[in-house]
């Protein structure tokens, strides 16, 4: 029996064996300081996030929610890959050590990364930001997202992660299908919604890596808040459309704004740039033609109701962790209503 309490989601005494024998550069197998303690780090909504320490290294530890996995998505795999694809890229992420595809270990496949020291801005549990502060942040967020844009899938490796032709029309379309598996309620909106967008998908430039779910609490910052030393969660990456990310990132600042703040973000009045002037730096420093953004933001409005549906619907099956997962489902409503909006219903 493990000294301290597991928190839902690992087994501490049969992940302690695992790593024993796991953890690279060891002949033989390692041996650990002291007993394995986790501890889950509040704020994700879909992948679990843990700390492991022996008492002498920590890691970072990443598994899949516990219930009501969506076909295709939060693979440990497909993560872990691209993290270590970047490594020696101007994209800051984390160093890994381990994946395991072993469900056995601790019910789920998962995988073991540097603890970062750093910052993370979700609007709490932080010093408050002068406005200089808050304003840098939102340049170099978008700095970042230009240097991920700009790596050549092919030269780290990545040419195969996904199929950059007709990203778009397959997006609409899976999403669609991850909403119809999470149904939980009448949501006509989000139909015709889909409809709105499936009728109108514009033609994709240059492909690229795409994030995913890039905003400002999935990087962490240094505590002086001046660099971003890692991009996080990295669950929904692939090739595509980079607009992708670039109305993802407006639409979370959007939603700050307005007090919501699903994806994290500072508090309104904060002194972090608006959303148009970060599409603006954007468009600026990759000289990409933002005529189209509007669909791109109805999109993005699209997926995160869709996303939020499925985390309502893991909530009423009781299979959340962690605090304040009540409150997602009364978002949803919101988020198709404007994503009606920005594609001109």
């Amino acid at each position: 029996m493990s000294l301290f309490p597991d928190p839902p989601g690992i087994d501490t005494v049969r992940l302690a064996a695992y790593l024993r024998d796991a953890l690279p550069g060891a002949d033989q197998a390692a041996e650990l300081a002291g007993p394995l303690r986790g501890e889950l780090i509040e704020g994700g909504r879909s992948n679990l996030t843990y700390r492991l320490t022996d008492g002498a290294t920590r890691w970072v530890l990443r598994r899949p929610p516990l219930g009501h996995v969506l076909p295709t998505a939060h693979d440990m795999g497909r993560e872990y890959r691209v993290i270590r694809a970047l490594r020696d890229t101007g994209v800051p992420v984390p160093g890994t050590w381990l994946l395991c595809t072993d469900p056995e270990v601790i019910g789920s496949p998962f995988y073991l990364m540097d603890e970062v020291p750093g910052v993370v801005l979700r609007g709490v549990g932080h010093d408050p930001l002068t406005r200089e502060q808050a304003e840098r942040c939102g340049r170099t967020l978008v700095d970042v997202l230009v240097a991920l844009h700009a790596v050549d899938p092919a030269e780290v490796g990545l040419a195969d992660f996904g199929k950059p032709d007709g990203y778009l029309v397959r997006q609409v379309a899976i999403w669609h299908k991850q909403w119809q598996r999470s149904v939980t309620r009448e949501l006509p909106g989000l139909q015709r919604l889909h409809d709105r967008l499936a009728g109108a998908v514009p033609d994709s430039g240059r492909a690229g890596i795409v994030h995913g779910d890039y905003r400002l609490d999935n990087v962490m910052f240094d505590p002086a808040v001046t660099r971003v030393l890692a991009v996080l969660d990295w669950e929904m990456c692939t090739l595509g459309d980079p607009l992708a990310d670039v109305g993802l990132l407006h639409v979370y600042t959007v939603l700050a704004e307005q007090g919501a703040r699903p994806g994290g973000g500072l508090e309104p009045g904060s002194g972090f740039p608006p959303a148009g002037q970060l599409t603006a730096w954007y468009a600026e420093a990759t000289g990409v033609d933002l005529a189209q953004l509007d669909w791109y933001i109805a999109f993005a409005y699209y997926k995160l109701a869709i996303i939020l549906e499925g985390i309502h619907a893991r909530f009423l099956a009781g299979k959340t962790v962690g605090r304040d997962f009540e409150t997602v489902g009364a978002m949803v409503p919101h988020l198709v209503e404007q994503g009606l909006s920005a594609a001109g219903e």
